[in-house]
């Protein structure tokens, strides 16, 4: 007589125990790592030096050409060239950054920890340019399956999100804001599923927006990611596929989208404390080719 062997029970799901879900503005989170790495034009070089545990100065250079506004379909660049001087200050429970440029523009970011659930962020850029100072107010609670945040900006800005874990690999978020300067309003509702394998995310805005990303993961140093974005306003779409290979001592990120755009980004580790890094895109339809090489000294 064969062996009948009972079928697996389903896995029992402990609803009171749920994961604490990823920050509401993070849903897209792995996508965004994959598929759109810091491109840069031209050269750059970043150089951080500790002087404690704690605090450390940063120095960057950057000198390429920058696209300027035009009517016509060809890309207009002028050259230019920057010095950006900044200071860090990392504790467990506050840190600081600052970063100033040779062009007068000014920033500041702040974290700081106010209780073992609620976290303050904030932000700031001053600029000589009219209107386009900021500054922007964080609260972010953290509960146990859950997350909620409310944001505070000049110009009226107000708007408030929350993420819930439904089951151990699925969560459901919304948010809304007000922007009182333009007297505009909005809904959004996201939802994030997530495996040891892979990652699929989903975003609907009341401003026309949609979002879908999905990141699979091939193996230990492979994923492959895709998204798309949407608007049924303006009645556009982009979407785009890419590759994430992680090498021990080298990550190398490319992707090509529906207009014909490819690009590819590789941080190569040369020594402890020394990075390379090339950056290239290329737009045969706009003739427009971007290529970039840079270094990084210090951790």
């Amino acid at each position: 007589m064969a062996t009948h062997i009972p079928p697996p029970e389903p896995e029992k799901v402990d609803y009171m125990d749920l994961p604490c879900p990823i920050p509401y503005e993070e849903i897209h989170r792995e996508a965004l790592m994959s598929l759109k790495p810091e491109h840069f034009e031209g050269l750059r070089f970043d150089f951080t030096k500790g002087l404690n545990q704690k605090f450390s100065l940063s120095h960057s250079i950057v000198m390429g050409p920058t696209e300027v506004p035009s009517q016509s379909a060809e890309t207009i660049k002028i050259p230019t060239a920057n010095y950006e001087f900044g200071a860090n200050f990392i504790d467990p429970k506050v840190m600081l950054f600052g970063r100033i440029l040779t062009d007068g523009r000014l920033s500041a970011r702040v974290k700081c920890d106010l209780s073992e659930n609620l976290t303050l962020k904030a932000n700031a850029q001053l600029t000589n340019e009219p209107h386009m100072s900021h500054g922007m107010f964080n609260f972010d609670y953290k509960g146990t399956d859950y997350r909620t945040q409310f944001q505070l900006g000049n110009g009226g800005l107000l708007g408030a999100n929350y993420i819930q874990s439904v089951t151990p690999h699925l969560s459901l978020g919304g948010e809304v804001f007000w922007a009182g300067q333009h007297r505009k309003s909005g809904l959004g509702y996201a939802a994030r599923y997530n495996t040891d394998k892979m990652v699929a995310s989903g975003q609907i805005a009341s401003t026309g927006m949609v979002a879908l990303s999905y990141v699979q993961k091939v193996s230990e140093k492979v994923s492959l990611a895709t998204d798309m974005m949407y608007n049924y306003v303006s009645r556009d779409v982009t979407a785009s596929v890419g590759y994430d290979y992680i090498l021990r001592q080298c990550r190398l990120r490319g992707k090509i989208d529906s207009n014909g755009c490819t690009s590819a980004f590789l941080e190569e580790r040369l020594n402890m404390g020394l990075n390379f890094i090339l950056s290239a895109e290329i737009d045969h339809k706009k003739k427009d080719y971007k290529f970039g090489f840079g270094l990084t000294v210090g951790e």
